[in-house]
């Protein structure tokens, strides 16, 4: 085929401004920018950690002030977004004032992010004892519920910081791609980003978001699961050496968080619970005791996926319902070292529950389980077959819900609230309250601390009826009252 001049010169022409089109095309179409975030990350007195998933493998830099305005712009780290890591960075400011609130912005190859224009606003954590306010959840299935109306009350209740207890995303897959799109997804729900970018973010997993329902440690992409998981974080740990998983501890406000990994080292559900039977694994379980016991504060506050008590003690249960002698080693090595303040708090049961183990019965003390679920996810009622140790207060199905706990520790005698929350923001039940004296040996305090009508169903339950008034469903224990310890 022959050109003439003008086609010639014409292809000349469009051969010189390709060459200029990349640069050019780069601005409008390819300009590095966040493809999700910022969110903030582990909190402390003197620093604040951001994470952000870059739209592509460039450096991001992150930039604070204690003015809106930026008139006195304030370098922290910076980081290389890599593909292997899914693009995804976490960036701390240090050497901060604590309980100060600072703005930050991020800078993407140098450049400002042409879809956030404004800066963000965090605050650092308070250096002592504070009063402050823990807001946690489970179960966010945005294939179920993609507006999350819950996230209006949680951001209403004015949270200091935010446990993610498990099933943060239903991925339900053995592909690692099918992890990284629904963390994409879930980090830009409308509701959830403005608490994403200025409150303490923190997380454990459960099943779902760690692979197939009810798995556990023979997960064969646990790895994988792991490698996911840490990119999509910015918690202030994940196991230790020589053990991975995504346990850690955070002290905020005068107050310690040991926050546990229920799957990575899980033995299966229906292997028979005794002393050989594990949730956590025998390094995890080792560091949980060397960190409880080192703990000096008040109140300790055990986070895990799974509920804490009885309950789910049935074919087909995964809590620690069916691993009960380790709970148990557990409860009994808090007793027998006297460590005193320990409250528990879960998810995954898709209903708001407040129960008791009354370990005073044992030398110990009443050791409390709080649990939120689900965030974004259909509620159950699961409640009609199951009981408990002890109901503190009537199970909430009505509505999704979030838990929130209130500690005052500025006091002579520090205490915290606990109040389970609707997709309004309306309180659902009236207020756990505890102090220091309340959990510690000797003393007795779930009977005092139930509602009535709970403490009748349980009397109605141990003589051999029905909990809710009806008769025993078949197929429940033979037993009139499941007491908590293993078989």
């Amino acid at each position: 085929m022959k050109l003439d001049r003008r086609s010639f010169l014409a292809a000349g022409l469009l051969g010189s401004l390709s060459a200029l089109l990349p640069r050019a095309l780069a601005k409008v179409l390819g300009y590095p920018r966040a493809l999700q975030g910022p969110m903030i990350g582990t909190p402390g007195p003197r620093h604040f950690t951001v994470w952000v998933r870059a739209s592509g493998a460039f450096e991001v830099q992150l930039e604070y002030s204690t003015d809106r305005d930026f008139r006195n712009v304030l370098a922290g780290s910076s980081a290389m977004a890599k593909a292997e890591e899914d693009c995804c960075v976490v960036l701390r400011a240090e050497a901060l004032q604590p309980d100060t609130t600072y703005w930050y912005r991020l800078k993407y190859a140098g450049e400002s992010d042409r879809y956030q224009f404004l800066p963000h606003q965090t605050k650092t954590a308070p250096a002592g004892a504070a009063d402050f306010r823990i807001a946690f959840g489970s179960c966010c299935r945005i294939q179920f519920d993609p507006d999350q109306r819950i996230w209006n009350a949680v951001r209403q209740l004015q949270p200091d910081m935010f446990l993610w207890l498990g099933d943060n995303i239903y991925a339900d897959s053995d592909q690692r791609q099918a992890l990284v799109d629904l963390y994409g997804r879930g980090r830009v729900v409308e509701r959830l980003e403005p608490l994403l970018r200025s409150t303490p973010q923190l997380a454990t997993w459960d099943d779902h978001d760690f692979g197939y329902n009810d798995s556990d440690g023979r997960n064969p992409i646990k790895a994988e699961s792991l490698r996911t998981f840490r990119n999509f974080w910015a918690n202030p740990g994940y196991g230790e050496s020589g053990n991975p998983g995504v346990y850690f501890k955070q002290h905020y406000g005068g107050v310690d968080f040991f926050v546990l990994d229920g799957r990575y080292h899980r033995d299966a559900t229906d292997k028979i619970d005794n002393a050989h039977k594990t949730m956590l694994g025998a390094a995890q379980k080792a560091w949980l005791k060397r960190e409880l016991k080192a703990s000096r504060t008040p109140f300790k506050v055990l986070a895990i996926g799974g509920g804490w008590s009885a309950a789910e003690n049935e074919d087909g249960g995964d809590s620690w319902g069916v691993y009960l002698t380790e709970r148990n080693e557990i409860f009994d090595f808090i007793r027998d070292n006297d460590i005193g303040g320990v409250v528990c708090i879960s998810g995954d049961s898709h209903m708001g529950e407040l129960n008791c183990i009354p370990r005073s019965e044992q030398g110990g003390y009443d050791i409390y389980d709080f649990c939120s679920s689900p965030l974004a996810q259909m509620p159950a009622s699961k409640n009609i077959r199951q009981a408990p140790e002890v109901r503190v207060r009537d199970t909430w199905t009505r509505s999704v819900n979030v838990g929130l706990m209130r500690f005052d520790m500025t006091g002579k005698t520090p205490t915290l609230t606990c109040t389970l929350h609707d997709v309004m923001g309306e309180a659902v039940w009236e207020p756990l309250v505890l102090t220091p004296d309340d959990l510690k040996n000797g003393v007795r305090s779930w009977d005092s601390k139930s509602d009535p009508d709970e403490l009748q169903r349980r009397e109605r339950f141990l003589k051999g009826g029905g909990y809710y008034g009806q008769d025993v469903p078949q197929g429940w224990p033979d037993r009139p009252y499941y007491d908590g310890t293993s078989d």
